[in-house]
């Protein structure tokens, strides 16, 4: 969106545009199948409108798309975004210029999707733990490395802008530095990083998402331990808990050292919230694998927890191995695990009860008899995975939070897996 507002194209709504662009995903089959079943309903709604398929599905299936998915116009990938301004022009004709500036530049000033309050700053692309159930380095390629100096400027911008919440990402941050990065620098560098961005003033927080439990930097914890702007919230997939389904994974941990890592996270920073993902219905996962996993899952007491049945998705290692898990069975057990997680889950949400913390408050919502109520997220919940903290009484009229920003509150009772608070 950067690169068209700096060509000269303005956002706008669906019925005003002269452009609708569907972001995809290409990760797994119902990420595909959900991409292209938005590019078909936008036909229905706009048939004369022009449509472009980007991202990540257009990326690796651009060629087997353009004869089947005629409800697309034109197909964009990943390589180089800058380029989206030619592929826009030449869909519709039109004679804007493109940016002279590097579509990485000026990454603190682009359009931001998220809710009031947060920001996403990627520090990487692509990913070279090659995972053998992993489409993600056929799509995105080998891991490499931003530059500190640029994602701390990028920060420091969307701070001056207003951003109170800036969520570190990439495909596996654990990683980050390690190889060769666009310096030509090699090493573990996520320290580093954090270390640089700890120099920058304000009241804000940091959210570290996605670091491979293979390559955790403890290091990272000294620093979280002196700076609490780093909120003690971290986004581990585990994936599983079988030595045997692990290997086949090309994922080189186990089940103890797992378990460790989650000790001594919650030792050092005993209010530390955790989110994992499980794989069900790898290929050869027997009922032995699944009862380990659930062994695991009852003694990592994990705070949130995703679960996704495997995809087999060509190009991938696991593409071709024996033993494949029928979708029933590995339907079953993803609802096992779901079910399993909730009393663990809800348990420890219950711990925030009586706790003051802040709140970042994100949206209004208008109710009847003009009632005040706000939602809004703690420390503990991610944007758009976690539950939400609900603000059911603001206070006195004319007192009402300011969205995007913090305010102080306590946990006065849990509902479900979200956190009734009162502002204080």
């Amino acid at each position: 969106m950067s690169c068209l507002n700096k060509a000269g194209w303005e956002s706008t709504q669906a019925p005003d545009a002269d452009i609708i662009i569907v972001n995809s995903c290409g990760f797994i089959e119902s990420a595909k199948q959900e991409s292209i079943n938005a590019v078909i309903e936008w036909r229905k709604l706009y048939p004369k409108k022009k449509i472009l398929l980007a991202g990540c599905l257009a990326q690796r299936y651009a060629k087997e798309l353009t004869g089947t998915l005629t409800e697309a116009d034109g197909f964009f990938g990943t390589e180089n975004i800058a380029d989206i301004t030619d592929a826009v022009s030449k869909l519709t004709g039109s004679a804007q210029a493109k940016p002279e500036n590097n579509a990485k530049s000026d990454t603190g000033k682009r359009p931001l999707l998220s809710l009031p309050g947060s920001a996403y700053v990627k520090i990487s692309e692509g990913c070279s733990n090659r995972c053998s159930f992993c489409a993600i380095p056929l799509i995105r390629g080998k891991h490499v490395s931003r530059e500190i100096p640029g994602i701390v400027e990028e920060c420091r911008t969307l701070l001056e802008r207003g951003i109170a919440e800036l969520c570190v990402i990439g495909q596996d941050i654990g990683s980050f530095g390690i190889g060769t990065n666009a310096a030509g620098v090699s090493g573990a560098k996520l320290p580093e990083l954090l270390k640089a961005i700890s120099l920058l003033e304000g009241h804000f927080w940091v959210r570290l998402l996605y670091i491979h439990p293979d390559h955790f930097p403890l290091q990272i914890l000294d620093i979280m331990e002196k700076d609490t702007r780093f909120i003690p919230y971290f986004d581990i997939p585990f994936q599983h808990a079988s030595s045997k389904i692990l290997s086949a994974m090309n994922r080189h941990g186990a089940a103890e050292q797992y378990l460790k890592l989650l000790e001594t996270i919650r030792t050092r920073l005993p209010f530390s919230v955790i989110r994992s993902t499980f794989m069900l219905g790898f290929p050869g996962e027997t009922e032995e694998d699944f009862n380990a996993l659930l062994d695991f899952q009852e003694k990592a007491k994990l705070d949130w927890l995703g679960c996704f049945t495997y995809s087999r998705e060509e190009g991938t290692p696991a593409f071709s191995m024996k033993g494949r898990v029928s979708a029933k069975t590995a339907k079953e057990r993803k609802q096992i695990i779901e079910e399993r997680q909730i009393p663990i889950t809800e348990k420890n949400m219950e711990r925030f009860t009586g706790e003051t913390l802040e709140v970042l408050i994100e949206e209004r919502i208008d109710g009847e008899e003009a009632e005040n109520f706000f939602l809004g997220r703690l420390y503990c919940q991610a944007p758009d995975i976690d539950g939400a903290a609900v603000i059911a009484d603001s206070g006195a009229e004319g007192n009402n939070p300011q969205l995007g920003r913090f305010a102080k509150c306590k946990v006065i009772a849990r509902r479900g897996f979200d956190l009734e608070v009162k502002l204080l």
